[in-house]
């Protein structure tokens, strides 16, 4: 299973997860592979053109399907031609983290902030086109924003930057960064959810602690290549739904602010096609650009 993105991130613990499952499963071995690089483009590459055997597979944020593409003008792979859907396997809560030397309480510090000093605070990405970009920039087109970019080789990366005040701030998915906040790395100072979250009490919602109405969460699908036979497909998804059954995969993906999903082959493929659709409306309202 390849992972484009850098080792840590949601994506890449959720992935490793469900990979030891489906490897008991199928009595073979599925080996997490992490490739990062041109936020998922290199490693994504690599999936498209692998045999349609079964034997790799892609394990992808959202962003590599459906933000990414809308961003680049010459992409090597089409996300609904050159992949084979197989299951969306988990949906994550997102928050807003800042270095905890700026003591901001909440979403309304950091935005007080950044209006009082326009393009001097600066905020951590995985690299262009990524989750943490696009929420960023939608937080900032919808606040009035001034922030500078600054995209990492990842998202762990980007949540060290933050802890080390490299950069004031980072969206991050709560996986990525929730041992960094226990341990008072980092200050969780919003999430990104419509309601607040029974794993992490106390911290308001983005949307009440003083921004304008704003959720993101963000997934961990798998693919295979194109024109990967229906049967292999099929036994797959079987293997990855009966991995987010057990009972105690679910509680260390929650535990990690993961949600277990599963959906089938179709259900995926059509919510790709739908969401590629609604990023291209919010980055081009917002003027989202790849530099």
């Amino acid at each position: 299973m390849i992972v484009p993105l850098a080792a840590g991130s949601a994506v890449d613990n959720a992935a490793r997860l469900v990979a030891q499952e489906m490897s008991k499963d199928l009595g073979v071995a599925v080996v997490v592979e992490n490739q990062p690089g041109a936020a998922g483009i290199i490693g994504a590459d690599r999936v498209s053109k692998a045999a349609p055997d079964g034997y790799t597979l892609g394990g992808y944020n959202d962003s590599i399907l459906t933000m990414v593409p809308n961003m680049q003008a010459n992409m090597p792979w089409d996300p609904v031609r050159d992949f084979t859907p197989v299951s969306l396997a988990t949906t994550f809560e997102w928050g807003l983290v800042t270095t905890p030397s700026l003591n901001y309480k909440s979403a309304g510090d950091f935005i007080a902030a950044a209006k009082a000093a326009p393009g001097k605070l600066h905020y951590g990405t995985g690299g262009i086109g990524s989750p943490q970009h696009i929420a960023m920039a939608l937080f900032a087109a919808r606040n009035g924003l001034d922030v500078v970019h600054v995209p990492y080789k990842g998202a762990s990366q980007a949540a060290v930057g933050v802890a080390a005040g490299e950069v004031q701030a980072a969206f991050e998915a709560i996986p990525t960064v929730k041992s960094l906040v226990d341990g008072k790395k980092l200050d969780l100072v919003g999430v990104c959810s419509e309601k607040e979250l029974a794993q992490l009490p106390g911290v308001k919602t983005i949307s009440a602690s003083g921004s304008v109405p704003f959720t993101f969460e963000s997934w961990f699908v798998v693919v295979a290549p194109k024109k990967t036979p229906a049967a292999i497909v099929d036994r797959l998804n079987a293997s990855i739904k009966k991995a987010l059954a057990n009972p105690d995969v679910r509680q260390k993906l929650a535990a990690q602010g993961a949600v277990p999903r599963g959906s089938s082959p179709k259900e995926l493929g059509d919510l790709t096609k739908s969401q590629l659709q609604v990023y291209k409306k919010l980055i081009d309202d917002n003027h989202i650009k790849v530099d």
